[in-house]
């Protein structure tokens, strides 16, 4: 009977290397396997932007807490003094110390802080409150797609939308009041000629606000307005003009 017997075999050291290393990489996820191999995956780029876009454009859900607590004291929405002869329902945006403010009457009103256009993109006019949006959608103008052609066409209404959780529209204009997923923008010169407040804020006007409300803008040089709750200085009455774009004697190019 012919008989078999199993033969011992000794591997090179460089064999049983070779066999372990096939082995680790099957057990290793890919993107390990990739830092070993000497490359990085490849990582999805972020979507461009400059600063104007990016300070009115999120793609991040706005935070749950508080947005106001995340401002200065002096932005926060508070009832303050007023003594414009202004009837009550009135906004007024005083444009050089960013502020907005929603007369209550009685020389009282409710201000909040706001962000408004940068150089080159503040105007001034009295317009009125045309409409009013709960998330709205957003389409940026032609000019705008041309100064910033990497903007999307359209973006649907909803927490990464630039114009927050509400919209107030001036006129026939393509100015608005809105909100921002960015409260550092508030208080500063940032945006295309749009008056922004915070998601939280700008609900709490949108609930206050009606539809044919005047909306008084007064030049970024007009005279220094009070703080708090001390009196206000009475500025100079601030020409009426026509709607639209003569009003805002700038082309509608600019919406944020």
């Amino acid at each position: 009977m012919t008989k078999f017997s199993v033969v011992g075999r000794s591997f090179s050291p460089r064999v049983v290397t070779a066999f372990a290393f096939a082995t680790a990489l099957l057990t290793v996820p890919f993107a390990a396997q990739a830092q070993t191999l000497g490359f990085a995956p490849i990582q999805p780029q972020a979507y461009p932007k400059d600063q104007t876009y990016s300070q009115g454009y999120t793609s991040e859900a706005p935070q749950a807490a508080d947005e106001d607590a995340a401002l200065p004291d002096r932005l926060r929405r508070q009832i303050v003094s007023f003594d414009r002869n202004e009837p009550a329902g009135t906004i007024v945006i005083d444009t050089a110390n960013t502020y907005l403010y929603y007369v209550l009457g009685n020389g009282r009103a409710m201000r909040y802080g706001v962000g408004v256009g940068r150089e080159g993109f503040t105007w001034s006019g009295v317009q009125s409150i045309t409409r009013k949006a709960e998330w709205p959608d957003w389409h940026p103008p032609a000019e705008m797609i041309a100064r910033q052609p990497y903007l999307p066409r359209f973006v649907a209404g909803g927490p990464g939308n630039p114009l927050g959780a509400r919209a107030m529209y001036l006129g026939s204009s393509q100015y608005r009041i809105h909100g921002t997923n960015d409260p550092t923008t508030i208080g500063k010169f940032v945006s295309s000629g749009c008056i922004r407040l915070t998601n939280e804020d700008v609900s709490d006007l949108f609930s206050r606000v009606n539809v044919g409300a005047k909306v008084v803008v007064l030049p970024k040089n007009a005279p220094l307005m009070a703080r708090g709750g001390d009196p206000l200085r009475k500025r100079p009455a601030v020409t009426t003009l026509p709607s639209g774009r003569q009003a805002l004697n700038i082309s509608a190019s600019s919406v944020d």
